[in-house]
């Protein structure tokens, strides 16, 4: 048992009312936990150096009905909110912890905040407007500048194709999750990147669970960040396109890999419509209209409606289960879902099977028609590195079946 009589020294806590609930948690180790707010309140209480006994009668005064005072800050400890040395559980030989005493320090600053500030500033907002009214107008009056799937074939050599495009986008990704990263610290919200996968794609991720802290209107920026960020540099490969023409008008060596980076640039923010995907349009949706698991509501909603149609009634999931918003948005966001496989499907007809048959038709003619000895070369070069995405899906998912088996244990210990 915990000594109730003691103040907890906890640590620097942050506060968010959203609704009918309220986010308690740490910034600094990005741990939070919803909380009603009378829970809210005794929290407080518990911060400001009220001992839980007289916090949990406060909290009956105050509120009418007892509360189970133990189970609370058990809640905190396992939330790590309290101070180590602090919120040891009395020893075997009922020692009680010492306490350290002091207010908890501030939180710590984070670092880029003032990177993030400058980038998101109006004056940058007003650079960034002008870049996108610069490439549209570029666009329009040259048509070789819209975006096209025969830009990827900037040069005759496929792997040289393949590999330039990978490096490209290895920045390209970066500036994305870093532009997630830096709108959110110019809030002095703590970030980390990390290496994922979804569905078949693999993916950088950027997660910011603090976000949870401030008002649900300061979040958007951050989670629409990485759009912006692609927007902008396929706006700046456009107007490098432009500028960068040969004598005679044309488009030089250096312009079309620009457009070839544009296009695939243009594939990823295509794929931030998968509806059925978390993406940053699911994340923006779900931040907007308050959900909660919206994803696991819409898999348990069109669950639910094809046992329906198959008369498998047993088979229904309680909706009841769900959170009252997750509940209320499935219903109709379960709808967008087959218009997120409708954009993949026509983003894979219209470019990603055109560049594929263009590439691996190109590369079997060669093979079989007796193509020279460097473009053999390059064609076999480029199979062998087309493996290696494949490999390294095969890696992440044994890395997260790997994981998944870890936490079984756990569960099961």
């Amino acid at each position: 048992m915990y000594d109730l009589q003691q103040p907890l020294a906890l640590h620097p806590l942050v506060y968010l009312e959203d609704g009918d609930d309220v986010t308690v948690g740490r910034r600094d180790i990005e741990s939070y936990a919803v909380f009603p707010p009378d829970g809210a309140e005794l929290v407080r209480k518990l911060a400001e150096g009220v001992a839980p006994a007289q916090a949990a009668r406060w909290y009956e005064g105050r509120y009418g009905e007892a509360v189970d005072i133990d189970d609370v800050v058990g809640v905190l400890h396992e939330l790590e909110f309290v101070r180590a040395a602090e919120g040891a559980r009395e020893g075997a030989a009922g020692d009680t912890p010492e306490q350290s005493p002091g207010p908890p320090g501030a939180l710590p600053p984070v670092r880029w905040q003032r990177l993030g500030q400058a980038l998101f500033s109006r004056v940058a907002f007003t650079a960034y407007g002008l870049l996108v009214v610069w490439a549209v107008v570029a666009a329009v009056r040259a048509p070789e500048l819209r975006p096209n799937f025969r830009h990827i074939f900037y040069i005759d050599y496929y792997s040289v194709i393949q590999a330039t495009l990978f490096v490209a986008a290895v920045p390209l990704l970066l500036l994305h999750e870093s532009f997630h990263a830096l709108a959110g610290r110019r809030l002095g919200l703590p970030s980390r990147l990390s290496i994922g996968r979804r569905l078949y794609f693999i993916v950088l991720e950027t997660s910011m669970d603090s976000l949870v802290t401030v008002p649900r209107r300061q979040r958007y920026l951050p989670i629409l960040a990485g759009m912006l960020a692609d927007v902008l540099a396929m706006a700046a490969l456009t107007v490098l396109a432009d500028l960068t023409r040969a004598p005679d008008g044309s488009l030089s060596l250096a312009g079309r890999f620009c457009l070839a980076v544009s296009f695939a640039t243009l594939l990823r923010v295509a794929w931030q419509f998968s509806f059925y995907l978390r993406t940053d349009l699911y994340v923006l949706v779900s931040t907007v209209l308050g959900c909660v698991d919206l994803h696991g509501a819409v898999k348990g909603t069109l669950a639910n409606r094809v046992n329906r149609l198959l008369g498998r009634t047993d088979r229904l999931r309680d909706e009841t289960a769900w959170h009252p918003v997750d509940r209320r948005v499935a219903h109709w966001y379960a709808w967008l879902v087959p218009v997120g496989y409708a954009i993949s499907l026509t983003t894979l007809a219209l470019a990603v099977l055109p560049v594929t048959w263009f590439m691996f038709s190109g590369v079997f003619t060669r093979f079989t028609d007796g193509g020279t000895a460097t473009q053999v070369l390059d064609s076999t070069v480029f199979l062998a590195f087309s493996l290696i995405p494949i490999a390294v899906y095969g890696l992440l998912a044994l890395r997260d079946r790997r994981r998944g088996r870890v936490r079984e244990k756990g569960r099961v210990s």
